[in-house]
């Protein structure tokens, strides 16, 4: 049976310490802030990319990885394998949002030869990927096969919603990422909206709010509704508003049964598309 290998994007925003633990490889995309080209995670932090946003006169721009960097990850996991048969489920950004999943593709193409490479549209953004590639790098840690991979993450794809604040819509619009909520611009720009991802991993208003504390009961509500007692993991990211993450928190946890729970941080390409103070939930059910 081959080994399974899980490869994901730097917008997954997975903590380093689970990176680590379960074995993940990151492939990183890039910003660039000013006529400076950074890699996502790997020569830019979230705390000096949110110090150098408020410095910007304009905003940020990212780009995906090209095929080349993807190929020479799977070459790379390859060549480590040894005498081992090697499969790699590659799990990315919406492919709504962003070019990653097709240079994930191409690479795949290049390197099918020699081994299999599947490569997965998340159609989630943040932690709302890494939610799921954690929890099928646990399996892959553990022997499971690319099947039985695959059987689970079908499942987390239909069971893995999230819901994010943003202080101001105004990156998520410039940047061309407001999706399903374009139409509603205009009164969403006087609002604290509970925003969501479709089924197709575009941006869109769940609920229109006034203030935040009304936005968290929203989400409380919501996930309680979808949840009840079943078992849960979550997972919150906040781009530097940890106030709200404390609140968010609270609000799940009377709520819900959480068997886990992780905070992160918003990283540069996330960030260049909401700002600082997004803060975001995302849940899934725990086998």
């Amino acid at each position: 049976m081959a080994r399974v290998k899980i490869v994901t994007d730097s917008t997954s925003d997975i903590p380093s310490e689970l990176l680590k633990k379960f074995d993940i490889s990151v492939v990183p995309l890039k910003v660039l802030m000013g006529n400076e080209t950074y890699l996502d995670g790997v020569n830019l932090t979230p705390e000096r990319f949110y110090e150098n946003l408020e410095k910007m006169d304009g905003l940020p721009t990212t780009s995906q990885p090209s095929p080349y960097e993807f190929e020479t990850m799977y070459r790379r996991l390859y060549e480590k394998k040894g005498n081992e048969d090697l499969a790699v489920l590659s799990i990315h950004l919406s492919a709504a949002l962003s070019g990653t999943v097709q240079s994930a593709m191409l690479a795949a193409e290049e390197v099918k030869k020699d081994f299999d490479v599947e490569v997965v549209d998340s159609k989630r953004a943040s932690y709302a990927v890494g939610i799921i590639v954690v929890e099928i790098a646990k399996m892959a840690q553990s022997g499971a096969s690319m099947e039985e991979c695959k059987d689970r993450l079908s499942q987390l794809m239909e069971d893995t919603p999230v819901y994010f604040l943003v202080d101001s819509l105004e990156y998520l619009q410039k940047n061309g990422r407001i999706g399903k909520a374009s139409a509603l611009i205009g009164s969403l720009l006087k609002m604290k909206p509970v925003l969501s991802l479709t089924e197709n991993g575009e941006v869109y208003p769940y609920q229109k709010v006034r203030g935040r504390k009304k936005a968290l009961s929203v989400i409380r509500d919501a996930l309680q509704e979808r949840y009840k007692d079943k078992p849960v993991h979550i997972g919150v990211a906040h781009a530097g508003d940890v106030g709200t993450i404390d609140e968010l928190l609270q609000h799940v946890r009377d709520v819900l049964n959480v068997q886990s729970e992780v905070v992160t941080t918003i990283g540069a390409v996330i960030g260049s598309h909401t700002g600082r103070g997004t803060v975001a939930v995302t849940v899934t059910g725990a086998e």
